[in-house]
């Protein structure tokens, strides 16, 4: 028999598996093959917050959905075409998200009478011997006794063998998608060189896979996804953390500034020290601290030290952090806070997205305290964002907060890499001498955009105190005034505001300028917000969308935007912040859309909501 082969225009394909199958693994390399033959992904990995979930249970799933076209895409996608299931707990918690006649790939071994009990099943029942799964495309493979197969020749344990396992499917996948499996085999080369039975049994299992897919005459299908149609340029696979971080190395190269990351592991932000640890030849310091109280103080002495000082957490990281983000916005030095937000409170959600932090980020600190907010849209946009923070912070004197978030941190898209020559120029100044006329320093005098001078400790002639009390104008003593509190606390405001004048004003990201109705969004719901108003303006509907970036200050004209629609929907993955700042500022009466799963907002959600304002 001959294999037929299709081209599709969009696949989504979800891997899952217990926490120990590799699953993660397993999406990553298909996503960088993917990536490397031209196609737009994008992806979004879901795994448990344990370390080690408890094998074959519900909460022990791990996942990670990766989407491919041949068109442009701003979504891992709403529904799969494809699910791999690696046990029993996968499909139960997955099935819901896989269209009517998709694909499951089913690993036999994993549904077994032990891992149908963990998952959950009435005794006796097994969904892949009734009638349960009828209206979708079943593919059974006892993946594991396969994969034993292809290594019976290498000396290793069964157990170190089953690790192998996802490598099968994953060649299987190869196969089944038309892909040759040279990236793959290359990554096992280079990252365990020296393990040469590692990287012998992975190889084996991976082949093992295609060829199984090749020999195997149930399987007359193979399909192509074409190129897509993208502007010309060199692209590479990006995920949100390594954007970030390389952002801040092209910020401190531009600025000229030694960067120093005080920071406390925490998810899902960790992998931006991690990352930064890297890149010691740039002259950037990486210090892991004990807690995340001595992360920002630590960050806040370099940059009262000259260097930039940046510090990296989540949600219950903010909340400790907020006495120090006081004393920074007190000494009014640069400061970098970086939040890559989870679901709350306490410790809450750890792998699970959600835009959480918002109104702390806001007003999440005791006395009056602005402070600069900037978001990042989608994992690539982490890139220009953070550059962008860190143009604010130095330019203005000021501690500012980035917001990511998991869904943006850990998902991948490609990504045209600007050069460093195409990157805006980041003018830093430090004093270092009295100006003319100037007989004694004024630490707190100001310049047109109402900021004081930085000056690095040591300066001959440059002396001053600081400290978190409140200060005299001017001068920086310690000051107990009520005038002078009212009038330094009414300069700390003035000076935030004041940066509306020296950012973008706010665009539509598309849309007419007035019509029906606006999504006006922040954050990782850009990608959901996107196709789903392109999908109805496609149908003739008279609605447009704009994204903040700058989240405090607003851009100068966002409320004359707002004024053009009948009517403002704003979606959060939160419970309505966003839509409580923006009503208190424009009293404009916006109504949410808010989904709090610890999971994104889909497109086809957005599309029903939008229709009932239309």
């Amino acid at each position: 028999m001959s294999t037929q082969e299709q081209v599709l225009q969009d696949v989504v394909i979800k891997f899952a598996g217990d926490s120990g199958d590799g699953m993660q693994l397993t999406g990553s390399q298909f996503t960088n093959n993917t990536a490397l033959l031209g196609i737009d992904l994008a992806t979004f990995p879901d795994f448990p917050a344990e370390i080690r979930a408890p094998q074959g249970t519900l909460p022990g799933v791990s996942g990670y959905q990766l989407r491919f076209s041949s068109d442009h895409i701003f979504t891992p996608g709403d529904i799969c075409d494809v699910l791999v299931a690696m046990n029993a707990a996968a499909l139960k918690v997955n099935l819901k998200g896989l269209k009517k006649g998709g694909i499951i790939i089913a690993n036999t071994d994993g549904f077994d009478s032990k891992n149908l009990r963990l998952a959950a099943y009435p005794e006796g029942v097994n969904p892949l011997e009734n009638d349960s799964l009828e209206g979708y495309e079943v593919i059974k493979m006892d993946v594991t006794k396969m994969t034993r197969e292809a290594l019976k020749d290498i000396t290793m344990g069964t157990k170190e063998k089953d690790r192998a396992k996802n490598m099968f499917v994953l060649g299987f996948l190869y196969w089944m998608y038309n892909r040759t499996m040279d990236n793959t085999i290359q990554f096992f080369k280079d990252k365990f060189g020296k393990k040469q039975d590692i990287v012998e049994s992975n190889i084996k299992a991976l082949q093992a896979g295609y060829f199984f897919g090749e020999t195997t005459e149930t399987f007359r299908t193979r399909y192509t996804v074409d190129k897509a149609k993208m502007e010309k340029g060199t692209y590479r696979s990006i995920m949100g953390n390594q954007a970030l971080s390389y952002g801040l190395v092209a910020a401190g190269e531009k600025s000229g500034l030694q960067l120093f990351l005080g920071s406390y592991p925490i998810t899902p932000a960790s992998d931006i020290l991690h990352e930064l640890s890297k890149f010691k030849t740039f002259g950037i310091k990486t210090f892991q601290a004990e807690d995340e109280i001595a992360a920002i103080t630590a960050a806040l002495g370099a940059s009262y030290g000259g260097s930039l000082g940046i510090t990296t957490t989540s949600g219950p990281g903010m909340a400790l952090k907020a006495e120090a983000m006081g004393l920074a916005v007190m000494l009014e030095i640069p400061l970098l806070i970086i939040d890559v937000q989870r679901g709350g409170p306490s410790t809450g959600l750890p792998t699970k997205t959600e835009q959480s932090d918002l109104l702390q980020a806001y007003y999440g600190r005791n006395g009056e305290c602005p402070m600069p907010v900037i978001s990042a849209s989608t994992p690539s946009d982490c890139f220009d964002a953070v550059y962008e923070a860190v143009r604010i912070s130095v330019q203005h004197m000021t501690p500012v907060i980035f917001l990511s978030d998991g869904y943006i941190a850990n998902g991948a898209e490609p990504w045209k890499f600007p050069q460093s020559k195409d990157l805006p120029e980041i003018k830093v100044s430090f004093k270092e001498k009295l100006d003319e006329g100037e007989e004694k320093l004024l630490p707190y005098s100001r310049d047109k955009k109402l900021v004081r001078p930085w000056i690095v400790p040591g300066t001959p002639g440059l002396e001053h105190r600081v400290g978190g009390l409140e200060k005299q104008d001017l001068t920086g003593n310690i000051s107990y005034d009520n005038e002078n509190h009212q009038h330094m606390v009414k300069t700390r405001q003035a000076k935030v505001d004041n940066i509306a004048e020296y950012i973008p004003e706010q665009k539509l990201d598309s849309g007419p300028a007035k019509g029906k109705v606006l999504v006006l969004g922040w954050g990782s719901t850009y990608g959901a917000i996107k196709t789903a108003v392109r999908e109805l303006q496609a149908e003739g509907h008279a609605v447009s969308h704009a994204h903040l970036r700058y989240v405090r200050p607003f851009p100068k004209n966002l409320g004359d935007i707002l004024k053009n629609f009948d009517h403002v929907l704003i979606p959060e993955i939160n419970n309505g912040q966003l839509i409580k700042i923006i009503r208190d500022v424009y009293f404009v009466d916006a109504k949410g859309y808010n989904k709090i799963m610890g999971i994104p907002i889909t497109k086809g959600e957005l599309i029903d909501e939008i229709k009932k304002m239309l």
